[in-house]
């Protein structure tokens, strides 16, 4: 299957819908991975704190497509900001995952109390320079936490990746986003451990279009230009989240799915929220 592709800031270009891992751990991990990727997915979306990099770099491995083909993320754990610290942490990624260069590399949290966020990305800036990261972004950044790596360091991150989904569709970040042409990545596109998939109005849409209420979700981001990164471990799952583009919303219909707007599911305010 197919996938459309958005450009980047830096030149590059990032598949326009992506394959979460999160979760996906040991052989059933590599397994479900490896299966996304042979569904179709070109963009696979792991960190450090998903403890499954190195099933990453498995299913990669396995999966018969040319490294060239696939758009490879993962992402700096809060425990390792700053300057020295990134640098090694990306090496021991790069290790796990067994590749040469990794495609997009983002800062998982920024950790305000830490404020180290900055230094963080200075040595991401050298890792790009050197062809290692050959894009670099951040994930849970606020319109001024991104303004402040824009103004310290003169380098605008290509993406954001943060929590967005219908009761969640940060509008007014998205528009920030569009500004500085800064692509927008929705983790938990789906809106994990919520109602959302049960929402009638969603239900209506999909029965319209002959579709899951997922891929209307899904589709509603790409209506955006938001690229989702749904995770499934099953297979059919795995080519029904991808199925998005063979057809299109109405404007009403992408208005009444943003109508469902009523705030953050699991409450992680990037300036009060931290991981390590």
């Amino acid at each position: 299957m197919s996938v459309p592709s958005y450009s980047l800031r830096d030149g590059n270009s990032i598949p326009a819908i992506g394959l979460g891992t999160y979760g996906l751990n040991g052989p059933a991990g590599t397994e479900a991975i490896e299966s996304g990727i042979q569904a179709g997915y070109r963009l696979v979306d792991t960190a450090v704190n998903y403890g499954n990099e190195a099933e990453v770099g498995q299913a990669i491995a396995g999966s018969g497509v040319d490294r060239g083909e696939l758009f490879l993320t993962t992402k700096l754990p809060g425990r390792h900001h700053g300057y020295d610290e990134t640098l090694a942490s990306f090496e021991e990624s790069r290790e796990k995952l067994d590749v040469d260069w990794v495609d997009l590399y983002l800062i998982h949290w920024p950790n305000p109390s830490v404020d180290k966020y900055v230094e963080s990305w200075r040595a991401m800036i050298n890792l790009r320079e050197r062809g290692l990261a050959r894009s670099i972004g951040v994930s849970n950044f606020t319109a001024p936490m991104l303004s402040r790596l824009i103004d310290e360091t003169g380098v605008v991150p290509v993406v954001n990746q943060v929590e967005l989904h219908p009761y969640f569709p940060q509008e007014e970040l998205r528009a920030f986003h569009d500004e500085h042409e800064i692509r927008t990545e929705a983790w938990s596109p789906l809106g994990r451990k919520s109602d959302l998939l049960a929402e009638p109005v969603l239900a209506e849409i999909a029965a319209e279009h002959g579709v899951s209420v997922a891929q209307t979700v899904l589709r509603w981001d790409v209506e955006h230009e938001v690229i989702p990164i749904p995770k499934s471990a099953h297979a059919a799952r795995q080519r029904e989240n991808l199925d998005v583009f063979g057809f299109t919303l109405r404007t009403e219909e992408v208005e009444a799915i943003s109508a469902l707007a009523r705030g953050r599911i699991w409450g992680a305010d990037p300036d009060v929220h931290e991981e390590m």
